[in-house]
């Protein structure tokens, strides 16, 4: 599809309930205020149904999981085709193969589901157990070619590996979503720094250095132990703030992209067209 130069985003900045039905309901109800505010792509947090789960070492997760296609795919859908918008639909999966992964789904403006991602890298740190119960991900990196804009989707812990948003950006996209569940335990102190700081600085500087717009989705609220940053935001391909979030209370984040500014950063830094991919080759 040709490429389209301006498009308005959407990020769901949601609080999560311990009730997968509530959450469901609640998250169509976000996706369509945001598409009455002129979002055309839209995106929900990672695994959006749950509580975040993985912070136990042992749960009894099978129930937090559902198929592909499955009850959350065939709603959004529906809601996707009826709106002639974009979806990004962070769940977890149960695969056809035995394996549990965490997936994000593509819906595009017909309510077709686009291949599903499958989180690549997967953390195991306190609170952040997710080993425990994701497979990791074999999928590639993808990207979409919607109605749009050409996307990519990385999930979280993706967001700390400048290799994984260079694939995307080498592939087409113009803007990356990372769908993310991340926040501060209670009562742990880090003697590294502000991760929060931290979080949103690697993501401007992968935007920086691609020349791509990026959009993180975070959940927000309490849940036992964590208590999730909110703070979702939209930066340009040269790192520039467009919009963020609430840290304490859910929003329906909207942005209007200027994805010709992506050119603009590319062309006149020379990121792309002086790189040495002859050097990079890693020997141990």
């Amino acid at each position: 599809m040709a490429k389209k130069k301006q498009v308005i985003v959407g990020a769901i900045q949601m609080r999560i309930l311990d009730d997968m039905d509530a959450n469901l309901e609640h998250a169509l109800a976000l996706v369509r205020q945001a598409a009455k505010k002129g979002a055309k792509i839209i995106s929900l947090p990672e695994l959006y149904r749950t509580h975040y789960f993985p912070q136990y070492r042992r749960k009894d997760y099978q129930k937090y999981a559902e198929t592909i296609p499955g009850e959350s795919t065939k709603a959004f859908a529906d809601l996707a085709k009826e709106l002639g918008i974009v979806v990004i639909v962070p769940l977890f999966e149960k695969g056809r193969n035995g394996k549990y992964y965490n997936a994000a789904v593509v819906i595009d403006e017909k309510g077709r589901l686009l291949p599903t991602y499958h989180k690549t890298h997967i953390p195991q740190d306190e609170r952040f157990y997710e080993k425990d119960y994701f497979s990791p991900g074999k999928s590639g990196y993808k990207t979409y070619r919607t109605k749009f804009g050409t996307i990519a989707v990385l999930i979280c812990y993706d967001q700390w590996f400048p290799e994984a948003a260079r694939m995307a950006t080498l592939s087409g996209a113009d803007i990356i979503f990372y769908p993310t569940a991340i926040g501060t335990i209670r009562g742990y102190a880090h003697a590294d720094g502000d991760w929060h700081d931290a979080w949103e600085t690697v993501m401007r500087g992968h935007a920086i250095a691609n020349g791509i717009h990026v959009v993180a989705i975070n959940r927000v609220g309490r849940e036992d132990k964590l208590e999730f940053w909110g703070q979702s935001f939209v930066c340009d391909s040269f790192g520039g703030m467009l919009a963020r979030a609430d840290a304490k209370k859910e929003q329906v984040l909207i942005s209007k992209l200027d994805l010709a500014h992506n050119r603009r950063i590319r062309e006149g830094w020379g990121f792309f067209k002086n790189r040495r991919p002859d050097t990079y080759e890693w020997r141990p």
